[in-house]
């Protein structure tokens, strides 16, 4: 019998088709063995792994750089609108593998370093994830990216060069633990410098208004360094780029203001001007008023919004005027996507530089940024809504705070004329919250300042007409949209599971890499037992290679012909953690009650980090963590039962994981999740759903059917009930045998034994405080679990159920959802243009 590939072989043959395949591999190792003779110190002769690494790296960035001129010069000479991707986050993960797929150069690198001597997955191994991001809308700006070349848009991601990304989770006595993500320590192969296009951000100071217009004096100034990394298309010779802003202090920093004998204070007062860039604050929808965050989302708004203006007035190739000077033009050639409200300083920052520097008039200032910005909502829960004192916005940017009551005066005087005397409405659309700490809320900013507002998925954008920004939608309908949320498969199918993908290739060719709706050609082959062998088999072996890494990590023996059922995503109480908890505990009773009963043997792996303050986050790991201590040394269980906590969950972690699944936990209060997109992740590898009607759930089981789900829980409209009527936790508890079961052992310390309390704000919050509703879905969950179990039992019926959910995944590709930003939101069209490769004339 054939020995099974490797994921590396597989992907050789993959990129083999179609491609100029070996006879670049000389040229690879020709140009590794330079790379390599330059990176290693004078005086050391030996090699370390990551001396191979960077070598490769910078291997592969060769075939980028050539192309990465040729599109921006190919930008300069179309003038094309251009697009700005503004965010906080970027979650990137690794580049090295992302970059050698897109380029298709992947069989090349593999055969040349294993013609050298070396393992390309090993080397792959040694790079740092780019953790700019805490989870879904920093990962879906890097997908976006991603789709943004290889549909050809010249566009830019902007953000912030963080110098510690999201921290790095440990797990210790079941704890999580912090540590800093010392992510550039070695060097960031990937990024360019630009020293040259270095700006000035202003802080302070104060605001004069004179005859010939306001001043902005006495500012504190802080200088923005640009680092530009590259961001291929898929197969295109299309290269953008991501610029992300540094803090750097100005050379006369402080020393004005210093005595002379105070020179090293002055000197290393340097450093705070510069802890603007330092680190990602890293919390998931939720909102901390700190006053560094703010410095952050004016930093990257204010140097970005320079940079786009330069750009803008630097005028087409060939033109006769040197620079543009009217800006009646600037909507048709710019175009600013704010990536949730915390950009959303672009809006007043422009009406500055437009009105105080540029000297248009105000009405016309208004409608040129109106025009140009659109913003995306991302969540509807309230504590994650960005709201600033007007106090800190009075002392760090006066002249903004002024521009802001200016807008939210003329906004207001606009409703009231087409609402005569409904006080309260001025008072719900106000952008200035009255109260003890007068607030602006940013939502409201961002609404009134954009030309287009949406939500993720349909049911978010639904949520958001009709009760966020309910009075909003009646003053404006038309402005506001929906784009649900899409995964590049690039990365999310060809790079993490190239054995799916080969045989995918196979039957229906390669096509469906950049359209991801050709997939829909393998619903002919939901009864094709070749097919439906080939696809089990995958997943087999992607399970075995990811046991056998977590056997290695956890020491624990896995049992691979058991179900892995995986919940992965940040941990909180909206997400429902602890309603998966519930059932593994239920699960576990029912084994130590009928030892002798045939169980499917599961094996639940549960990960995600926790923001550091947020307490019950924190708590919910360690109930996961001892619920594993005891499940999994009972013998009674064996191993039909193992429950394992996943530490530091990552992108390049979720590449591994994904690809493993049997069944994707999707369970958060209905109306909770704006969107997700690890469910996309998973149906699109072959794992099967059981998840509420919520974000994109909803849309999934519209396009796969519904009886291809696990559905279970209550509907939005359930839950809204439930409000009215009133949750009683207890009613629940009483009721239902098993979950007074598990609650009690919780309660007992059954699961902390040493620490007999120690849960007891678990149990209080779901007994008495649960705004999510645990208990309300706990039956349906259950008994949606215990279909879940009969299906498995049935390989072949749950291997058909994942082929109609891949085959019908097509419409999340983030390749659509750009394609629909940028035709009714962004006024572009995308291309499939090839730029020519370096190699070859223009022409």
């Amino acid at each position: 019998m054939a020995k099974p590939l490797t994921d590396s072989e597989r992907q050789k043959q993959i990129s083999v088709r179609g491609i100029a395949g070996l006879g670049d591999v000389a040229e690879v190792r020709k140009s590794f063995n330079r790379h390599l003779h330059f990176t290693l110190v004078k005086d050391r002769n030996v090699a370390t792994p990551r001396d191979y690494f960077f070598a490769l790296a910078h291997t592969v960035r060769d075939h980028l750089v050539g192309r990465w001129i040729r599109t921006q010069q190919h930008y300069y000479e179309q003038d094309p609108k251009r697009i700005y991707y503004l965010s906080l986050e970027f979650y990137m993960g690794r580049t090295l593998q992302n970059t050698m797929v897109n380029l298709g150069l992947q069989t090349a690198c593999d055969e040349a370093t294993y013609q050298l001597g070396l393992d390309l997955e090993e080397l792959e191994e040694i790079e740092e994830d780019a953790g700019l991001g805490n989870g879904g809308l920093g990962r879906l700006a890097a997908c976006f990216l991603d789709s943004m070349a290889t549909l050809g848009l010249a566009a830019y991601g902007y953000g912030i060069r963080y110098e510690f990304g999201i921290f790095n989770q440990k797990i210790v006595n079941g704890w999580q633990v912090e540590e800093a993500d010392d992510w550039l320590r070695y060097g960031n192969p990937w990024e360019k410098a630009r020293p040259e296009y270095m700006l000035p951000v202003h802080f302070y100071g104060r605001v004069e208004h004179t005859p010939d217009g306001v001043l902005w004096l006495d500012t504190q100034v802080v200088l923005a360094m640009p680092y530009d990394t590259p961001v291929p298309g898929y197969k295109n010779n299309t290269v953008n780029t991501m610029r992300l802003w540094s803090a750097k202090a100005p050379n006369d920093f402080k020393l004005k203001d210093f005595n002379v004998g105070d020179y090293i204070e002055a000197v290393l007062d340097r450093n705070l001007a510069e802890n603007i860039s330092r680190v990602l604050y890293p919390n998931d929808n939720f909102f901390e008023g700190k006053e560094l965050r703010l410095k952050q989302e004016y930093f990257v708004v204010a140097a970005t919004l320079q940079d786009i203006i330069r750009r803008f007035k630097s005028s087409r190739f060939g033109c006769r005027d040197p620079v543009r000077t009217c800006f009646e033009t600037f909507p048709d050639k710019v175009a600013i996507q704010l990536n949730d409200t915390h950009p959303a300083l672009s809006i007043p920052e422009l009406m500055r530089i437009l009105v105080d520097v540029e000297k248009v008039d105000w009405d016309k200032a208004w409608e040129i940024t109106k025009k140009t910005c659109a913003y995306t909502n991302h969540t509807v829960l309230p504590e994650a809504l960005e709201r600033w004192p007007v106090s800190m916005f009075e002392k760090l940017l006066p002249r903004h705070l002024e521009i802001i009551y200016a807008i939210n005066q003329r906004h207001l005087d606009h409703v009231a004329a087409l609402f005569p005397g409904d006080v309260d409405r001025l008072r719900r659309m106000s952008v200035i919250e009255e109260g003890d700490c007068k607030r602006i809320n940013m939502a409201h900013l961002c609404v009134i300042g954009s030309h287009a507002v949406n939500g993720v998925a349909r049911i978010h954008s639904e949520i958001v007409k009709q009760s966020v920004f309910k009075d909003f939608y009646e003053l404006e309908p038309e402005k506001f949209q929906n784009k649900t949320n899409g995964i590049t498969p690039r990365r999310w199918l060809l790079l993490c599971n190239p054995g799916l993908a080969e045989i995918i290739v196979e039957r229906i060719g390669e096509g469906f890499l950049t359209d991801l709706s050709q997939l829909k050609k393998l619903l002919s082959l939901v009864d094709d037992e070749a097919f439906i062998r080939d696809v089990a088999k995958v997943k087999q072996e992607n399970k075995l290679k990811f046991s056998a890494q977590l056997e290695k990590e956890y020491k624990v023996k896995i049992n691979p012909a058991s179900m892995f059922d995986v919940h992965v995503k940040r941990i909180h109480e909206y997400k429902r953690q602890l309603l998966n908890c519930l059932h593994i505990i239920t699960l576990y009773n029912r084994i130590k009650k009928d030892p002798a009963k045939a169980f499917v043997p599961r094996t639940v792996m549960i990960g995600g980090k926790a923001a550091p303050g947020y307490h019950m986050a924190k708590m919910i790991i360690k109930l996961v963590t001892s619920i594993g201590d005891v499940v999994n040394h009972d013998p009674v269980v064996g191993d039909r039962l193992r429950v394992i906590f996943l530490e530091n969950y990552r992108v390049s972690l979720a590449e591994k994981v994904i690809p493993a699944a049997d069944l994707s936990q999707q369970i958060s209060t209905a109306g909770t999740e704006a969107s997700g997109t690890g469910n996309m992740k998973f149906m699109l590898n072959g794992a099967l759903t059981i998840g509420t009607m919520d974000g994109a759930n909803v849309e999934m089981a519209e396009e796969a059917g519904e009886e291809n789900l696990f559905i279970f829980g209550m509907r939005v409209e359930d839950v809204e009930a439930l409000d009215q009527k009133g949750y009683n936790a207890r009613e629940f508890y009483e009721r239902l045998p098993e979950l007074r079961q598990a609650v009690d052992q919780i309660s007992s310390g059954f699961f902390s034994p040493k620490d007999p309390d120690c849960f007891k704000d678990v149990v209080n919050m779901l007994m008495y405080h649960d705004r999510f509703k645990v208990f309300a879905d706990y039956e349906a969950y259950i008994q949606c679990q215990a279909q879940v179990d009969r299906l498995y039992r049935n390989s072949k019926e749950w291997t058909k159920k994942v082929i109609r959910n891949i085959a019908c995944s097509g419409k999340f590709s983030s390749d659509r959802t750009i394609t629909e930003y940028a035709r009714e939101i962004w006024g572009v069209e995308p291309s499939d243009l090839q730029i020519p490769p370096p190699n070859l004339p223009k022409d």
